[in-house]
């Protein structure tokens, strides 16, 4: 019996040794992801050199705790994780960098946002406020605007500046808003300093923000509908690719995005002469009057997500979960939304864009005919099954604390990889299909092209409309939405190209793999599980190679 203990409790030593060795990497990082949660409610104003300063330190230290492991001694997983925590850092420290450097130049414009912004910062950090001086620097804030203004028409900076400026506004009156919530009312002190200078001050900032529109930017001051986006230049986006791995720079991958797009173009002429049409353009217009009618657009969702799984499982292509089949759900897109988004977002919630009663005739037309049957044929399957809600559903289950190193090559690659994979298998087989789903190809085509033209200075977004109605088919509304949404600012600027490119580092993967190393439904499986992770450290972790620097920026997946 106690030999038997013994034993017991030597295995359970050597269980617990191994479960330690095994989860270095893992506790590391998701103490990483709790400490960027905490950092970024601590330190939310990133127009301050503080904060900026203040998260460099966080990544340095972070950056020697990883230096001091052993990659040696962790198993495969680790490894990769090492790895991937190691390239995070170094591309968050460069970012912190560039976006400082971006910040600095619109405050240049309108120092004394810096002030503004820093009330509410000696709040967080518990500084006793002095009301009267508070009010001294709220009553200083309108000739501080007519100033800023007058230098700028002086000036003239870019377009993509103005705007940065007016977000800087933006940020500096939600600290304004957030500080002065924190006191009125609680100290009448404070109340009877600030009160009116507080009012006065957020008065001059609007006007300043609608002077800017009119004057600058020459648009009307209540114009929210205009394309007015900030190029980040060619250094940016050469520091994102470092980043991702991805050996390729800004100029060949507009080469690729051009030879993809002439493919895309002969693949819809071919369709185009199936359904007996002069050229693909009078195709696309044939296609765009097949939708259903309005309040039938649900119905019609759910019968192509039931499609695509039955495509997918009688070919044992991936594992679907029963759970992933029964737990998604659709919404409805409201009409402002799809001023950014005029088609489907998705999820476990696939979002539907589609008339609404409110909207004006010619925006229904719009909608209706941009979100027609063969069109969302091919968005559908993107969104859910085999595309995002199955992709979520399985981070969620599988290695999900590799959640900080997601990235679009990953997320909407995969999407974008069975878009690629299922035209291969034979998914549309009707021209009116094939239309569909070229349409999105060549659209994925054109966002690598004007996304990057744009980023580096050589086209405008009216241009990047033009491309999308011309060389795509999309509607001019829908058009004009897609720009909007690429360059608003809520994407990162490698994100529109990410789809076509991750969807071809995933295929370029798949051709290496399968079926000389592992079955179609293995590779698919392994993809899922591993997690949201760039491209190059996939192929690595499953070729089961060593992973240096070197041999991960030199795949060349494209040619």
């Amino acid at each position: 019996m106690g030999r038997a203990f013994a034993l017991a409790g030597l295995l359970a030593m050597a269980a617990a040794q191994a479960y330690a060795l095994d989860t270095t990497m893992v506790q590391l990082i998701e103490r990483y992801s709790a400490d960027l949660n905490s950092l970024r409610r601590t330190w939310p104003h990133d127009l301050l050199p503080a904060t900026t300063a203040r998260w460099r330190a966080y990544y340095t230290e972070q950056q020697g705790l990883v230096a001091k492991i052993d990659p040696s001694k962790l198993d495969r997983d680790g490894k990769l994780d090492h790895l991937l925590m190691a390239n995070e850092l170094e591309k968050n420290l460069r970012d912190l960098d560039l976006d400082r450097g971006r910040w600095d130049e619109a405050l240049h414009h309108f120092p004394l946002l810096s002030d503004l912004t820093q009330l509410d910062e000696d709040q967080l950090r518990a500084k006793k406020v002095v009301a009267s001086r508070a009010a001294d620097l709220l009553a200083t804030v309108p000739v501080a605007c007519d100033k800023a203004l007058a230098a700028m028409e002086k000036s003239k900076p870019t377009a993509g500046v103005a705007s940065r400026v007016v977000r800087a506004v933006n940020r500096a009156e939600s600290a304004m808003q957030h500080w002065y919530g924190f006191y009125t009312g609680y100290d009448p002190t404070f109340t009877w300093w600030c009160q009116e200078p507080y009012k006065a001050a957020k008065e001059a900032l609007d006007k300043f923000k609608n002077n800017v529109r009119e004057k600058i930017l020459k648009l009307p001051a209540d114009d929210r509908e205009s394309l007015v986006g900030d190029p980040v230049g060619r250094d940016a986006l050469m520091s994102d690719l470092a980043a991702e791995r991805i050996p390729y720079t800004p100029e060949e991958l507009v080469a690729i995005g051009e030879r993809e797009l002439a493919w895309c173009h002969a693949e819809m002429t071919k369709a185009a002469r199936e359904m007996g049409c002069k050229d693909w353009k009078e195709a696309i217009e044939k296609v765009k009057q097949m939708h259903v009618d309005p309040g039938d657009q649900p119905a019609m969702i759910r019968e192509l997500a039931q499609e695509a799984v039955e495509f997918l499982e009688a070919r044992d292509l991936v594992t679907i979960p029963a759970l992933a089949k029964e737990d998604w759900r659709m919404e409805m897109m409201s009409a402002e939304a799809q001023l950014k988004n005029p088609f489907f977002l998705g999820g476990e919630s696939i979002i539907v864009s589609f008339p609404t009663d409110k909207m004006a005739h010619e925006a229904k037309l719009m909608s209706l005919r941009g979100n027609n049957r063969y069109f969302s044929r091919a968005t559908v399957q993107h969104e859910l099954i085999p595309g995002h809600h199955l992709q979520g559903f399985m981070q969620e289950r599988y290695h999900p604390y590799r959640y900080p190193f997601g990235t679009p090559f990953w997320v909407e690659g995969w999407a974008l990889y069975w878009e690629l994979r299922l035209w291969d298998l034979g998914f549309a087989s009707k021209p009116e299909e094939k239309m569909g789903m070229l349409f999105w190809r060549a659209h994925r085509c054109a966002r690598i092209v004007f996304s990057l033209k744009y980023h580096l200075g050589q086209m405008t977004p009216e241009q990047c409309v033009d491309m999308l109605v011309d060389q795509v088919g999309h509607e001019r509304r829908n058009a004009e939405a897609e720009v909007r949404r690429s360059f608003a600012g809520d994407y990162p600027p490698l994100y529109q190209l990410a789809y076509l490119i991750g969807g071809l580092q995933i295929r370029a993967l798949h051709n290496e793999l399968v079926p000389s190393k592992m079955t179609e439904k293995q590779f698919h499986d392994t993809v899922l599980q591993t997690g949201s992770i760039p491209i190059a450290y996939l192929r690595a972790y499953l070729h089961k190679e060593p992973m240096p620097k070197a041999v991960l920026s030199d795949w060349r997946f494209a040619g």
